[in-house]
């Protein structure tokens, strides 16, 4: 008896390198399929011996699509390395940068690496579902998606000097103060940003009443969920304690995100690089959950700005206040952050301390060890530097949102692959969905890659005919 195996590789419109495998019985219908990382990067290792100061820059090379939530993350690890707690409008300063992080990077991937599959088809010809057929069907509203894109980084750009790998966040606060004329300039756009913002909304209220069937079906399955929090378990994505909660909503723990180490622990498979964190009370996989988006609007009770919050209400209504497990129900928890971080911004640029000259903490009370959390958009960020009194690093651990997304995209491919595949001629279009299935959670795969031990090394020889002679594992 043979069996059959499909490969898509690369998966295409998401941030880095992964493919996945589906393995067909003799009559057609999918055994298994799994999402393989098959990058490796290697960063915790190689910022070892490097200064702490030196991280927020070091780090956003990581990945060029989001920079800033390394870049704070790192800053505020620092804060904690050296005992350097930022005054507030530095705090202020670093949120606003975030805000344009989390404007810029939800509002591309909605229009553009997940647009093509909601507004022109999932079985549209590839060769126009793209960025560049969604210009050709509809200009009008591509420009304002590269609109919402360049708002949201020139924000970071005021800031940081530049619009990636910016130099802004240092231990201790930051080293630019915001002028009258700069804040004027953000505030001059954000009208226009809402309003794009929302007219996503509405574009996908209108794809999900048409598209129900696929919605109900499409990877549909429970978690627990993880995301920060503020007093009343509001939504936070600066500056907040961890919350987690089951698949029926129950709260499990609510704790400092600097004691994370109490509570997650990371599995490792053999066909993929990147790990599986999971809640050590429950053990793997019963402790598995999920971030990002629709993790946190389901960790979260409530929003602290008006247009968000009544968005909010809405996406609770969907599963009648549980937690909404629908895998699509990304992109719509996606848009609403985006639209709670354009509010945010008003309400910071609003707060008279924004613009103080008070910016940096000089005062140091050396700790050796610290941990800086932050919300990056694909879910929760976590670096922890161990350093020598004269702040070199002697170990570095970070958990990056992807990463604790990993069981939940490679449970997603094998659901939708056995939901779409059964025995009848496998179509482009049922390939895209389990693609989709990944694109769904905006994987950043070069901010969560790593491997445990020996970085294995596989050498094929193959005949001029292709026909594999020898393999080769080190």
């Amino acid at each position: 008896m043979t069996t059959q195996k499909i490969t898509i590789e690369p998966v295409t419109r998401i941030e880095g390198h992964a493919k996945v495998t589906i393995h067909l019985t003799p009559e057609g219908n999918v055994d298994r399929a799994y999402l393989h990382v098959n990058e490796f990067r290697g960063f915790e290792k190689f910022c070892e011996g490097r200064m702490v100061f030196e991280m927020p820059t070091i780090t956003p090379r990581i990945c060029g699509i989001c920079p800033v939530s390394h870049h704070l993350a790192a800053a505020k690890a620092g804060d904690e390395v050296y005992g350097s707690p930022p005054p507030r409008p530095a705090q202020l300063l670093r949120e606003l940068m975030h805000m344009g992080q989390i404007i810029q990077s939800h509002g591309m991937h909605f229009f553009e690496l997940a647009g093509p599959d909601l507004l022109l088809g999932f079985d549209a010809d590839p060769a126009i579902r793209n960025v560049v057929g969604l210009i050709q069907t509809n200009p009008e509203l591509a420009l304002k998606a590269v609109n919402l894109r360049k708002y949201g980084q020139e924000i970071i750009h005021i800031l940081g000097g530049r619009r990636i790998h910016p130099v802004f966040a240092v231990p201790g606060g930051v080293n630019k103060t915001l002028k009258v004329s700069e804040r004027d300039t953000i505030l001059a756009g954000l009208d226009e940003v809402i309003s794009a913002i929302q007219l996503g909304i509405q574009i996908f209220k209108g794809w999900a009443e048409k598209n129900r069937e696929d919605i109900d079906k499409f990877a549909v399955f429970p978690t627990g969920y993880l995301g920060l929090v503020k007093a009343g378990n509001t939504l936070e994505l600066f500056d907040g304690d961890v919350r987690l909660i089951d698949s029926s909503g129950k709260q499990l723990e609510l704790f400092d995100g600097r004691k994370y180490l109490d509570y997650i622990a990371e599995h490792v498979e053999s066909w993929s690089y990147l790990k599986f964190p999971y809640y050590k009370k429950l053990g793997y996989p019963a402790g598995v959950y999920r971030v990002g988006p629709l993790g946190r609007l389901n960790a979260s009770d409530r929003i602290a700005t008006p247009l968000a919050d009544a968005e909010l209400r809405e996406f609770k209504a969907l599963n009648s206040g549980k937690p909404v497990e629908n895998t699509l129900y990304y992109h719509y928890a996606r848009l609403i952050e985006a639209l709670y971080a354009a509010e945010n911004v008003r309400v910071l640029c609003e707060d008279p301390d924004i613009l103080s000259t008070d910016i940096l903490n000089t005062r140091q009370n050396f700790q050796g060890e610290g941990v800086g959390v932050i919300e990056a958009p694909r879910g929760t960020l976590w670096h922890h530097y161990w350093a020598n009194p004269n702040g070199q690093l002697k170990r570095v651990n970070m958990i990056v949102a992807t990463g604790n997304n990993n069981w939940a995209m490679s449970h997603a491919v094998d659901s939708v692959a056995k939901t779409y595949i059964n025995g009848q001629q496998i179509r482009e279009g049922l390939l895209n969905r389990v693609e989709a299935a990944v694109r769904a959670y905006d994987p950043c795969l070069s901010c969560s890659t790593h491997a445990v031990g020996q970085m294995p090394i596989t050498v094929e020889m193959v005949d001029d005919q292709g026909n594999l002679l020898k393999t080769i594992t080190r």
